[in-house]
């Protein structure tokens, strides 16, 4: 009699079940679930070099290139701002964000804990210190000040590998504080030194003038988004496809012009005049410049920095090429405006704000903000004629000419043979506006960050607010 085992289930059957088992398991690409709930959770930090606020809105370096990937991928940035900068990392590690982009610097540390995705940006660690103190020049000359870094960041990483080498060198890590607050107390001589990145303090060094760099801490370090590791890769493919395209075509290097153009135009002196003319001549035509503002529609704060650059708000002011007042305006543009009197402040305010309206409305409506209004800067510089020279050799060079940061590489083209003879109002001093265009953008920051600390100052000294006494954006 033969005796039977039980029956056993076949290999074949065994292995089916728990590849069922498996695939169940499975979770769809991360990019799929980042689709399907229509948002991407980024983790950022509030600066000028990352997000804040502005005239129309939220705006920052990181916060555009964001909203650009999003819209890539079809869904919604929501921006999360912790209250440390030490917790930006952990949140994504702990899955509470997608993403991190925030300026962060890739960093030996870094790479071993988090996955860093393409770099967009390079920056190199600086000494801060303020003008009129000794000035370090090496590490062992910042022994016995006050160095007060950022907990958390890639220059207090920086410092405790240099610990090694300078058993001497000591320093505070504060948590409760971000990178501008601690230039801002160099600059109150409240410490003697602090870490910026390049790009961080060349934002805000418009703002405060007394600063400077002693020495650069480190060599170029390239600044990526982070991601926590994950079971695939499809959120680091498509940031890869994305910076990949964004290259290719100029996004990125629009968006850098759009951000850091006009940055480290102004110097030391010209801070500084700045800053006694804010004082002692802006609050005599603020009223015209906001009638100019209702009349035209053109915040009264670009007005106001256009005409300084034209004429340090100098009502008498005059060229040797004929233009006169606050706005230098020519004797056609003053006609055309039917401006009789070009030294009387409220008609050339007036009338500078109208001509640029008029230079505006001239261009195509295709073309956006804000290269529309770096494009009528222009214009109003050099001339509407002189300006559609550019585009049209900006157009046939293969580049966007409805894009300031590709038509600012062709102007100074308008002053050479080569390029002027073939162009239908031939020569023009193409430098010119480009740096005129510039240097209006930095004056327009520089004003409204002094706006806003008078009404801060005034808040804080309970004083009833005078004609200069409003609340910009936050920077």
């Amino acid at each position: 009699m033969r005796r039977h085992s039980p029956a056993q289930p076949s290999i074949p059957r065994i292995l089916l079940s728990l590849i069922l088992l498996a695939g169940c398991s499975i979770p769809p690409p991360l990019i799929d679930r980042i689709k399907n709930a229509g948002e991407l959770i980024v983790v950022t930090r509030n600066s000028g070099t990352t997000l804040y606020e502005g005239p129309e809105g939220l705006t920052g370096f990181e916060h555009d290139l964001v909203q650009l990937f999003a819209k890539e991928l079809g869904v919604k940035a929501h921006f999360i701002i912790p209250k440390r900068f030490e917790d930006l990392m952990p949140m994504v590690i702990q899955g509470k964000a997608q993403l991190a982009a925030a300026g962060l610097t890739v960093t030996p540390d870094r790479v071993s804990e988090i996955r860093f995705g393409p770099s967009y940006q390079e920056i190199t660690q600086q000494i801060i210190y303020r003008r009129g103190n000794q000035r370090p020049r090496k590490i062992e000359d910042l022994v016995g000040g006050k160095l007060v870094v950022l907990a958390g960041s890639s220059h207090e990483e920086e410092l405790l590998r240099l610990k090694s080498q300078y058993p001497d060198l000591s320093w505070e890590s504060r948590s409760d504080l971000e990178s501008a607050e601690l230039m801002q107390m160099v600059q109150d001589l409240e410490i003697d030194y602090t870490i910026a990145d390049s790009n961080e303090f060349a934002v805000n060094r418009r703002f405060m003038p007394n600063l400077g760099v002693a020495f650069d801490l480190t060599e170029p370090q390239p600044l990526a988004w982070a991601m926590a590791f994950a079971e695939d890769s499809s959120l680091y493919d498509a940031m890869e496809h994305f910076f990949n395209r964004i290259r290719e075509d100029g996004t990125l290097d629009q968006l850098i012009e759009r951000h850091y153009g006009h940055i480290g135009r102004l110097n030391f002196v010209e801070l500084q005049t700045f800053v006694k003319h804010f004082e002692n001549r802006l609050p005599k035509f603020e009223v015209p410049f906001k009638e100019a503002e209702s009349i035209t529609g053109i915040d009264w704060r670009m007005l106001a920095a256009i005409g300084y650059q034209e004429s340090h708000w100098n009502p008498k002011a005059k060229s040797p090429t004929g233009v006169r007042g606050i706005m230098m305006l020519t004797q056609a543009a003053a006609k055309q405006m039917e401006i009789e009197k070009r030294m009387d402040p409220h008609q050339s305010i007036i009338g500078g704000a109208k001509y640029l309206r008029y230079i505006e409305d001239k261009l195509p409506e295709r073309i956006q903000e804000p290269d529309r209004l770096w494009l009528t800067l222009a214009g109003y510089n050099v001339g509407f004629g002189h300006l559609e020279d550019a585009r049209k050799l900006t157009e046939h060079l293969g580049d966007d000419p409805d894009k300031w940061a590709e038509v600012k590489q062709h102007l100074p083209k308008l002053s050479l043979k080569k390029w002027y003879t073939g162009l239908k109002h031939g020569y023009a001093r193409g430098s010119e506006p480009v740096n005129y265009v510039d240097n209006i953008r930095a004056y327009y920051e520089l004003l409204r960050w002094q706006l806003r600390k008078h009404a801060q100052e005034e808040r804080n000294n309970n004083r009833p607010p005078h004609a200069l006494s409003i609340i910009p954006e936050a920077l």
